[in-house]
């Protein structure tokens, strides 16, 4: 905790004020008093006011730094510059001063009417250490009255992927009278809605956008799988879950893991995770005097990194699962697998549940054609696939930090354990795992990582709440709720052992939607509706929802079907399946709005259903994926890999390449220039003109571990661009130029490369 911390009053927003306007109605009592204000004389007083120390140091003690003194004196300055009367005080106090009446006026004087004005333009100057008391994050166990009033045990069930942790922590709910399971996806819930139902044990599920009854008559059942962030705090259970516990460091989500675990009310808390996070749950308990078993678990499977990668794609085997990290990727990976003859299920973040689910029980059937799978890192939680081998396409992945910005960056030790580990899973036709990379030169570094011990967690997330927030507004009656966050932030206090997570969702939303009349409440609600902020049809629908709901407006089916053009036929290309699975999520955010406001968003069963048939229509288009990839290509410029641009690059760190263009596919020759030549483009000899016909295999097989190969890979870079490049390169060589640029041109890169790495 520690003393209270200076604000940052870059976030505090000045309240516009009037200047004073006198009418007939109200006569200037000061001027008959005295007689009116030469502005000349007034002006010249007001700027030696605002130059004195004694004034600026007052200022100081009533919390006005050197920011908002100047703020608020321009302010003071232009509200009497501009107005055509003042208060009688403030007059007659100018009058002395500008009269020179040295025993009568002042110009120090004017403090109390300019500290008046300051507190009517920063009201949070005036209510300081009431802010600061409600920002007050310190002591997060004490927010859950209900469950610290009972002793709880808490039992953590460590281990990697594959070790039965979490099968072991579903039996013991299995067997309570009433239990709660909380994972981190829908998938997850709904995998353990449907084993708990299967075993007789009647069970609800709860998810942001469901909500689905065992029993008939919507009665709730003693058992519940839920999403963690819809978990109850005030419902007593016999038996809590809480699955995949490290993700309490997520920078964006870890507030949800760590309310469970202060707050849920059951005797029993079984905790599945990593144990990278056992330390950090156990001093967590110890603050809430509670005790922790520890339960440890080997992994059930063996689990082997193969001495060789996998090179080329003809060497691919029944049960292999290529990862990657872009849609790009994926796409041009199963596009390549398709041209050998073979199928491939694919399996990314963005698809719907149903469409997951149906393609990883296409991979997993021993009777289906379909034996590879290609897919994202969404693979490791939530799906059950029978997997033999894990190939990484790529050991590089684009994240977001935690201050918001993005990053490429090599995979981390905890993200490669939890893909690898979902090969040879217990139970499963292959006895036991093998896990490779797609090229050589990332195989060295791939086993690295997965040698390396996972960082402990260190830190537990949490983030205001909406009381927290309404109590800010009630002092800061004229903030946007985007600055009240921000100042919310900025003031909060937090032990060494929590972080405050990051609002960037949250205030983009608030953002998006400030121009909009809404209550309090119902913009938190909207501001906190789960969306993915780079798809700018999902954006602009939730503001269309916020506008029809600011009118008193019922958001009907007819209204989202207009909006939406259902019904919709069968995507023919990337971008129209891109649109669908847009439009799921649109969906999606109206059944998740529904279960809030239920009068404004009336039609949920409906939509669900409409929801259910989009599904099936995705599911078509992704077994079809190949063919949407080539419809694609075929409209795109010849030879492109790109289909679909991803946001990113931005900034790239650590292990990675110093130089990315904007766009993948707009790479300028010139930005790739010095980074090629960095990598050794020189000198890898394969690049001199050579046989015709070998022209393609030396391309690939080049300097392995070039910059230029990994920006290929990376789809930064194709083919094309590369013989652009070579033959630009070895026309300057030719012209006698030093490589891609002149001597002095490359000391200034390298300088500034020396400059990066300090």
């Amino acid at each position: 905790g520690g003393a209270s911390r200076a604000p940052d009053t870059s976030l505090f927003v000045p309240v516009p004020l009037k200047p004073g306007l006198g009418g007939a109605a109200e006569e200037d009592v000061g001027a008959e008093l005295t007689r009116p204000l030469d502005k000349g004389e007034v002006l010249k007083n007001l700027n030696k006011f605002y130059k004195r120390k004694e004034i600026q140091r007052l200022g100081a003690e009533n919390g006005l730094d050197a920011r908002l003194f100047h703020q608020a004196f321009i302010s003071f300055r232009k509200y009497i510059m501009e107005s055509s009367s003042v208060s009688a005080d403030l007059h007659i106090i100018l009058n002395d001063i500008c009269c020179g009446f040295v025993l009568l006026g002042h110009v120090d004087d004017l403090f109390p009417f300019f500290l008046r004005h300051a507190k009517q333009i920063f009201p949070m100057l005036d209510c300081m250490d009431d802010l600061r008391k409600i920002s007050d994050l310190r002591l997060p166990p004490n927010w859950y009255p209900d469950a610290r009033a009972i002793q709880r045990k808490i039992i953590f069930h460590a281990g990697p992927t594959n070790s039965g942790k979490t099968y072991h922590a579903i039996q013991r709910f299995l067997s309570a009278k009433s239990g709660i399971y909380c994972g981190p996806l829908k998938l997850l819930a709904h995998e353990i809605f449907q084993k708990s139902n299967d075993a007789n044990v009647p069970c609800d599920l709860v998810t942001g956008e469901e909500r689905v009854f065992a029993d008939e008559d919507a009665r709730q059942a003693p058992h519940v799988a839920c999403t963690i962030e819809m978990c109850s705090t005030n419902t007593p259970y016999e038996v809590a879950v809480i699955d995949e516990i490290q993700m309490i460091r997520d920078p964006a989500r870890g507030w949800a893991w760590t309310r469970a675990l202060l707050g849920l009310c059951a005797e029993e808390i079984h905790v599945c995770g990593e144990p990278a996070a056992i330390d950090l749950v156990t001093e967590l308990m110890y603050t809430t005097g509670e005790e922790v078993e520890v339960r440890n678990y080997k992994r059930l499977t063996p689990l082997t990194v193969l001495d060789y990668a996998l090179e080329s794609l003809d060497n691919l085997r029944p049960g292999d699962c290529i990862v990657c990290f872009s849609k790009n990727d994926i796409y041009s990976v199963s596009r390549q697998i398709e041209a050998r003859g073979l199928e491939c299920a694919v399996i990314y973040g963005s698809l719907p549940p149903g469409t997951k689910l149906e393609q990883a029980k296409k991979f997993n059937d021993p009777d289906d054609p379909c034996k590879i799978l290609v897919a994202t890192d969404a693979i490791g939680m939530g799906l059950n696939l029978c997997i033999r081998r894990i190939i990484f396409n790529s050991i590089v992945k684009p994240t977001v930090n935690e201050k918001g910005e993005k990053e490429i960056d090599s995979i981390t030790t905890s993200q490669a354990l939890q893909i690898a580990g979902r090969a040879g899973r217990f139970g499963s036709s292959f006895k036991q795992g093998e896990v490779t990379t797609m090229h050589r030169d990332d195989l060295m570094q791939l086993k690295e990582i997965l040698s390396e011990a996972v960082p402990p967690v260190k830190a537990a997330g949490l983030h205001p709440t909406p009381e927290q927030i309404e109590m800010f507004a009630y002092h800061l009656p004229d903030a946007t709720l985007s600055n009240l966050i921000d100042i919310f932030v900025s003031l909060s206090q937090v032990d060494g052992m929590y972080f405050v997570c990051n609002i960037d969702d949250f205030k983009f939303l608030a953002d998006m939607i400030q121009h909009i009349p809404l209550n309090l409440r119902s913009r938190y609600v909207f501001c906190t509706a789960p969306l993915n902020r780079k798809e700018p049809f999902v954006c602009t629908t939730l503001l269309k929802f916020a506008r029809q709901f600011s009118r008193n407006e019922p958001l009907t089916f007819d209204w989202l079907c207009r909006h939406t053009k259902w019904p919709l036929a069968a995507p023919k290309n990337i971008k129209e399946l891109l649109h669908l699975e847009a439009v799921h999520d649109v969906f999606d955010l109206y059944l998740w709005l529904s279960y809030r406001f239920m009068d404004m968003f009336p039609d949920a069963v409906l939509v669900r259903d409409i929801q259910k048939k989009l599904d099936d229509i995705i599911q078509i288009g992704v077994s079809n994926i190949t063919k949407l990839i080539r419809a694609s290509q075929s409209a795109a410029a010849p030879g492109t890999v790109e289909v679909v641009s991803e946001d990113f690059p931005l900034s790239r760190t650590k292990k990675d390449a110093k130089v990315v263009s904007e766009r993948h596919g707009a790479a300028s020759t010139e930005a790739l220039s010095i980074a090629v030549d960095a990598a050794g483009l020189r000198r890898a000899k394969s690049l001199r003109p050579s046989r015709p016909g070998s022209r393609q295999e030396d391309l690939k097989s080049y300097g392995r571990g070039s910059l230029a190969n990994r920006l290929l890979r990376e789809g930064l870079l194709t083919q094309e661009m590369l013989r652009q490049l070579e033959s630009e390169w070895q026309d300057q060589h030719r012209n006698g130029r030093y490589g891609f640029g002149s001597k002095r041109d490359e000391q200034r890169s390298s300088k500034e490369t020396g400059k990066k790495r300090k």
